[in-house]
């Protein structure tokens, strides 16, 4: 099991396209992703789970991944969410 504490930093914000494609890049993976902020912790791979974290930028958050490629998952996850444009 990995976990990666970041904060959030999207440009244009994470409304329902970048969220989409968040879901993308996580769907390419094996491991369970989940992405942990407060009390809510969310499937990475549901778009409905994702919509509903209403993530902001500056928001801290974990994402927690566990399988075969959860190393990569996680890495794949951070960067999209820290240096996405």
């Amino acid at each position: 099991m990995q976990n990666k504490t970041i904060t959030v930093n999207i440009e244009n914000g994470l409304e329902a396209r970048p969220i989409a494609l968040l879901v993308q890049e996580a769907g390419k993976f094996e491991s369970r992703i989940y992405l942990e902020i407060g009390t809510k912790k969310v499937n990475a791979k549901s778009i409905m789970g994702m919509m509903s974290l209403g993530l902001t930028n500056g928001d801290n958050l974990t994402i927690i991944t566990e399988g075969s490629d959860e190393e990569a998952a996680a890495t794949a996850i951070a960067e999209f969410l820290t240096e996405a444009k």
